[in-house]
């Protein structure tokens, strides 16, 4: 068994002590693969981290000692999930997100191709697509980022691709996310970031009393209710995408870039209404002008990685998703 065990491919998922890295490094631990999390632990937890995974400490700016663990532990693929991620910040300090995103991707890429790890998964977002003049987004759509996230993660997308064509032997597959939400169904982790920006977490944490109300940022929208429109997608099902993404390089097929979502949306509203049905609780609700950055609508097409890689979401329900993430949020 030890023998099976050594001889599985290892995975270096950076950034896999947070939120949607800790879900696919438990998604790729149950799929037979050895995995090893590097987390500054900034706003990732120890404790998201389930053995038989491994977490080494460290900050993607300490080059020399991220050089030295890849050298030491010979990975097969790097899963990149480090890095800044709201966009109202990113407005307020984009310098911390081009260092922390396009600067850090940048050496994690150098370094992987300087110690010959051939495969590369991104963490991208649905940010580098702006204010989409369509209802819903493909792969091809114009890349017309409005906020400094989703230009920090487009120029990341460049530099993984301008790095694949110039080395044969570095290939990779670049998620771009939606709006990501829920807990593992079996209530092993969750999203644990107490001061996290993800709609339905403030919503049940609004619900449970440990805020004072939740805020829709802007009512004014061109959109059925006024407030903004997502597609939301279950992390587990995320997850899932992660390790088919890994096994599609794994067995040679092309790079290429894949949306990540369901291809439908829900409002803001919808969005309070799910939650308040999954708690059982009418929360305070408080409308506030806009946010600085956000789009009225986005929503993806999905038909590339459902055809490419046969990605079947299992959680493709607004109530479930809502229900999942307040059970999380009351375990807290």
């Amino acid at each position: 068994m030890l023998e099976k065990e050594n001889s599985m491919p290892k995975i270096l998922v950076t950034g896999g002590a947070g939120y949607i890295g800790s879900h696919t490094t438990l998604a790729l631990c149950e799929a037979g693969y050895e995995v090893v999390v590097y987390d500054n632990l900034s706003t990732g937890k120890a404790e998201a981290v389930l053995p038989p995974a491994r977490l080494v400490v460290g900050d993607l700016a300490q080059t020399e000692a991220l050089d030295r663990l890849m050298t030491k532990e010979k990975f097969s693929a790097v899963l990149h999930f480090a890095g800044s991620i709201v966009v109202p910040e990113s407005v307020e300090n984009p310098l911390k997100y081009y260092m922390n995103n396009t600067n850090n991707t940048t050496e994690l890429i150098r370094l992987a191709v300087k110690n010959a790890i051939p495969r590369f998964v991104f963490s991208s977002t649905a940010a580098v697509y702006g204010m989409p003049d369509t209802a819903a987004v493909t792969e091809d759509s114009p890349t017309k980022p409005i906020n400094p996230y989703g230009r920090t993660k487009l120029m990341s997308e460049w530099v993984i691709e301008d790095t694949a064509a110039a080395h044969a032997d570095f290939s990779f597959v670049i998620l771009r996310y939606f709006n990501v939400a829920g807990a593992d169904p079996k209530g092993r982790i969750g999203q644990s970031t107490p001061d996290a920006t993800h709609l339905i977490k403030v919503a049940s944490q609004a619900a449970l009393g440990r805020r004072d109300a939740l805020h829709i940022f802007g009512t004014d929208y061109d959109t059925p209710d006024g407030t903004c429109i997502r597609d939301y997608i279950h992390v587990s099902d995320l997850a899932a995408a992660h390790v088919l993404a890994l096994g599609h390089l794994e067995a040679g097929n092309p790079a290429g870039i894949f949306n990540c979502g369901y291809g439908h949306g829900y409002s803001v509203r919808d969005i309070v209404s799910a939650v308040k049905e999954a708690s059982g609780v009418d929360f305070p609700v408080i409308e506030s002008p806009r946010r600085a950055g956000d789009p009225p609508a986005l929503i993806s097409d999905p038909t590339r990685i459902r055809a490419t890689m046969n990605w079947k979401p299992a959680h493709d329900d607004i109530h479930a998703i809502a229900l999942s993430a307040y059970r999380w949020e009351m375990r807290l």
